[in-house]
């Protein structure tokens, strides 16, 4: 486990022209760079984007996180995930060493098959196949990319020669920085097994009568027990989101307030899946309660979705507000305390 535990923000970045602070994309892209500098400020040590097609959402991250990490210094950037069964590997890996370059080595990269999109068979309208194995094999394939290996033969007067060459430009580190979006016990497995850190959701893609937080335990378990099998030299990094929303304010009660609080569990992409629950009420009590979570404490890294059509000021508030009377209670501190504490 690392040597502290990391918070970031987790923003979808969803805009409406007919309701909220984000009105256009334009809105989206600008908000969400604005709130990672608000984050970083703050003391918060990610900023991650979840990215999803043909909706009102963030579609393409790199530009995004290119944008974040010249503007920013300290905070970890990155996706929660890409859909890898939309991305050329290679061209991905050239756009993807780029944004890492630019930020000074800062890019934590959550890929994965993706979740439900609204488009039928979207992936075949960017010129994919939507098979999910592929999407295996186009990590791979990104992968050994972006670890410096030859991945096309070089022209030799008109014809392919012995050399092989590798994408450029590459960005040292890169390679350990990739994450795999796990719905399930059996793909954290795998993730472990690839040596690929793990990105755990609000929901998994089955139940066994057990609340969430414990079922997602016993995946990063599971995770780590096939990271070491394996014999991975390094320590693996995890990550969980959650939904936390302190209530302080009439607002916050007005908006939030009504939320059960409770798992929900319902039909997705072809299987039972368990919801977790969401966290909201008084800070003091969401602290305790968030404490008690299995799963935040078995992980390293919480990434907190946050409502971004409310904007950049109702986000940092909460972030906020989560960093100094919640975050404490999970082990987590701001980063120069805790290198005084180390």
């Amino acid at each position: 486990m690392s040597a502290r535990k990391k918070i970031g923000f987790l923003s979808f970045g969803a805009w409406h022209p007919g309701g909220g602070l984000t009105h256009t994309a334009g809105d989206a892209l600008r908000q969400t760079v604005e709130l990672a500098v608000a984050a970083e400020e703050i003391g918060i040590d990610g900023a991650f984007v979840r990215v999803h097609h043909f909706a009102r959402q963030l579609s393409s991250p790199f530009p995004l996180l290119a944008a974040i990490g010249v503007v920013t210094s300290r905070i970890e950037i990155g996706t929660g995930v890409i859909d890898m069964r939309y991305e050329n590997p290679l061209y991905m890996a050239e756009t993807a060493a780029a944004a890492d370059l630019l930020a000074g080595g800062r890019l934590q990269l959550g890929v994965s098959r993706g979740s439900p999109e609204p488009a039928w068979l979207g992936a075949e309208a960017f010129g994919y196949s939507v098979d999910p194995d592929e999407a295996r094999d186009k990590t791979a394939l990104f992968r050994a990319a972006i670890a410096g290996a030859g991945v096309v033969q070089a022209d030799v007067g008109g014809g392919p020669g012995d050399a092989r060459l590798a994408v450029q430009p590459q960005s040292p580190g890169l390679a350990e920085r990739i994450w795999w979006g796990s719905g399930s016990r059996e793909t954290a497995v795998w993730a472990g097994e690839q040596g690929m850190n793990l990105m755990s959701s609000t929901l998994l893609l089955e139940d066994t009568q057990v609340p969430f937080d414990q079922l997602q335990a016993e995946q990063i378990e599971l995770f780590r027990e096939a990271w070491a099998r394996a014999g991975h030299a390094r320590e693996p990094r995890v990550s969980v989101s959650r939904s936390v929303i302190p209530i302080t304010s009439d607002l916050d009660r007005q908006l939030f307030g009504g939320d059960a609080n409770e798992d929900q569990v319902g039909w997705l992409d072809g299987a039972i899946s368990r919801f977790g629950r969401t966290y909201s009420g008084e800070p003091d009590r969401i602290a305790v309660e968030l404490a008690k979570d299995a799963a935040v404490q078995a992980a390293d890294t919480l990434l907190l979705t946050v409502p971004s059509q409310l904007g950049v000021e109702y986000n940092a508030a909460m972030l906020e507000t989560i960093a100094r009377h919640v975050a404490p209670a999970v082990g987590w501190a701001p980063p120069a305390a805790a290198e005084r504490v180390a």
